[in-house]
């Protein structure tokens, strides 16, 4: 018979479990334990907030020095520099016909579902939602140009703006390339640096699913189940469009790319869930990065394309604005006509660009759209009690979007080697050595 005490060590270390699976376990316990305290005293769920705020700062903490050290050692040190602007003209065509369709698929699931039908407008300013709707941005072509400049690298690392810390990190390596041999031991300390970072990424995801575990917990226990009933009909879109626009547009384009579908979805498993479970992308960069240059994408192609995604390819997001807008209007009685939707949809193709770092800036982004559009902002206030909820769901669908492009520009440039089974076998497990 097994020791009880090694049993509990095996438990606890996920030698029986892999970690996706303590991910569901934790889904699963969040629910429960919300539930029960939205039913007795929703003031407790505040207790877990800090344990679910403490596993995205873990995460927040590595994005800066994985993209920085990550990019770097892999422009400079393989000597492919001039390959960098051909396969970013690549990745942003691919995430401009994305993500029109995306929008697209939005518009025309909301028209034909028509979810705020019947529903009233709630009364009051549509402020106290934590944004500032007065001042909600519009971005131009020029506001996008200069927001990807830093003024200071620094400042950009310290606030987690992705697009800035790309760009620096391209011409840095850039500038470094041209070094030639003296370029060596800095290149040496990136690659070094970065396969730390990769180390450090897995010694943070251990405690993903304390932290999935207490996300949902609070979502849940701040009232979350009562309010999704009540608006059961709009999440149910968003889900089901969602879930329409991956298996119709990301699914099909995978395998017009040849992609293997079994092995993308091993490698996209894990970084999709904690997503999901967490209602932040952001959280699954670094486990999305590692897991798809063991996939078989280069580093130097992992670190540039996907982190460009996460300002320009959201695809989860950018279908929720046009559905969202739309739904608004609905429930407004505005009757948008299809040039007002289509304009809409040209709007939201760059108002929703390069805002990935800023908090709830989906809910900024829709706030300045309805504003535009002569929609009331009390709109928001309807929504707002579901939009982690819905957050949830366009998050997952970000991931996968942008771990899809990373994969497709890497065939698309000739360099993808797919990984063997053998070489993925440990992506279902959590028991890997220190030593791999």
């Amino acid at each position: 018979m097994a020791n009880p005490v090694q049993a509990l060590k095996g438990f606890i270390r996920g030698r029986h479990f892999s970690l996706t699976q303590q991910i569901f376990v934790g889904l699963g316990l969040g629910i429960v334990l919300g539930t029960v305290i939205s039913e007795v005293d929703p003031s407790w769920a505040e207790f877990f907030k800090p344990f679910s705020d403490l596993f995205l700062r873990l995460i927040k903490m590595i994005i800066a020095p994985i993209i920085f050290t990550s990019l770097v050692a892999g422009v400079a040190g393989a000597g492919h520099v001039s390959k960098v602007g051909r396969m970013g003209v690549k990745a942003l065509v691919f995430f401009e016909v994305i993500a029109f369709v995306a929008l697209a698929a939005g518009l025309i699931k909301v028209n034909l579902v028509r979810p705020g039908v019947g529903l009233n407008m709630p009364q009051g300013s549509g402020m106290g939602l934590g944004l500032d709707v007065a001042v909600a941005p519009h971005h131009s072509w020029s506001d996008m140009m200069l927001h990807a400049v830093p003024t200071s690298i620094i400042q950009a690392m310290a606030e987690g703006d992705v697009l800035q810390i790309v760009l620096f990190s391209i011409l840095f390596a850039i500038a470094l390339g041209t070094l030639r041999d003296r370029a060596k031991p800095v290149v040496n300390l990136c690659e070094i640096c970065a396969s730390a970072m990769f180390k450090l990424t897995k010694m943070i995801m251990f405690y993903a699913p304390v932290g999935v575990t207490a996300a949902i917990t609070y979502t849940i226990g701040t009232g979350g189940l009562p309010v999704l009933f009540s608006l059961a009909w709009l999440v149910g879109t968003l889900y089901a469009t969602l879930a329409l626009f991956t298996l119709l547009v990301l699914v099909p384009t995978a395998m017009f790319f040849k992609i293997p579908l079994k092995k993308f979805y091993k490698v996209i498993k894990e970084p999709a869930v904690i997503a999901f479970s967490t209602s932040s992308s952001e959280a699954a960069l670094p486990r999305a990065m590692e897991n798809l240059e063991t996939f078989g994408v280069p580093r130097r192609v992992v670190s540039f394309i996907l982190p460009l995604g996460y300002s320009f390819n959201l695809v989860g997001t950018t279908l929720y604005l046009s559905l969202a807008a739309v739904f608004i209007a609905q429930v407004a009685h505005v009757e948008l006509t299809w040039g007002q939707q289509f304009t809409m949809l040209l709007t939201l193709m760059v108002t929703s660009k390069g805002v990935a770092a800023v908090p709830r800036a989906s809910l900024v982004i829709l706030a300045g759209t309805l504003a535009s559009y002569g929609l009331p902002l009390e709109g928001l206030s309807l929504i707002v009690g579901v939009d982690t909820l819905m957050d949830m769901g366009r998050s997952i669908v970000n991931v996968i979007g942008n771990c899809l492009a990373t994969v497709v520009v890497a065939k698309w440039e000739g360099e993808f080697v797919e990984a063997s089974d053998e070489q993925l076998a440990h992506l279902d497990t959590s028991d890997e050595s220190d030593d791999d």
